[in-house]
């Protein structure tokens, strides 16, 4: 049986290669100019659905553009937000974990970043009507932060993100859908955390799923993580499957209903 091209382009996104068949557009958030990465949909559909998509902390890369080309070929318009600023890419992790800080303490400014970029997503040519946003580590942060700001979205994804927020914050009504796709032994968000954000969803109000991989840690559908789950943070080749089928799945029923 010959392999769709979906099935193609997971294994080619799991070995760490992209098809670079977006474009790099400039846009600006308030003064700041940004530098984000745009694939359109799959037959230049017309009105199709836009899904954003926010990168990890070391910000825009072959990862989160090989998820924007994915989801290209799925039917959808993405777009990769820039979060930090054109050519403001932290060097190395030491500067990534400053960046993320700032954004996660400065949680307004992070959530104008993001609707900055959904505005340009539109006026690449994805349906105002129909968005969501999915963002992986600190950029699942962000998929939360879309959703806690009432952001224009039927549906937040957030793929072995970050959950908490500053216990001071109100827990408003969440009206975006709710997808969290998690690693059962991530460090990096642990058990109270993950906790504090099933209450923040109840008492929201929201509709919402968490689904937990085994022997899945933090990054887990990052090749470059490496395969050592003692470090906190590495590859998982069985969650990265399964969460991208569950990243289908909620999409097609977020836009087909």
């Amino acid at each position: 049986m010959k392999k769709t091209i979906v099935t193609l382009m997971m294994g080619l996104m799991m070995a760490g290669q992209i098809f670079a068949q977006g474009t790099d557009v400039s846009y600006s958030s308030g003064s700041n100019k940004m530098k984000g990465y745009f694939v359109k949909a799959k037959g230049n559909k017309k009105n199709a659905p836009g899904v954003l998509v926010i990168s990890a902390w070391m910000g825009i890369n072959d990862h989160s553009k090989s998820y924007a080309d994915m989801l290209g070929a799925l039917g959808y318009n993405a777009f990769v937000a820039d979060i930090y600023g054109e050519g403001n890419n932290p060097k190395d992790k030491a500067t990534a974990g400053q960046l993320a800080g700032k954004y996660k303490k400065d949680y307004k400014e992070y959530q104008a970043r993001i609707r900055a970029g959904l505005d340009e997503m539109v006026k690449q040519g994805a349906d105002a009507k129909k968005t969501a946003v999915i963002g992986f580590c600190f950029g699942g942060t962000g998929a939360m932060e879309a959703a806690r700001a009432g952001l224009p979205v039927a549906g937040v994804v957030s793929i072995h993100g970050g959950l908490g927020k500053d216990t001071t914050r109100p827990s408003d009504a969440i009206a975006p859908k709710v997808l969290v796709l998690h690693g059962a032994d991530d460090p990096y968000v642990p058990a109270k955390e993950v906790n504090a954000f099933t209450k923040e969803m109840k008492d929201g109000h929201a509709d919402w799923q968490l689904i937990e991989y085994s022997d899945a840690v933090h990054a887990f559908t990052d090749k470059d993580a490496g395969t050592d789950n003692s470090k906190g943070t590495a590859y998982n080749e069985k969650a990265t499957k399964r969460s991208t089928e569950h990243l289908k799945i909620f999409l097609k029923e977020l836009f087909e209903e």
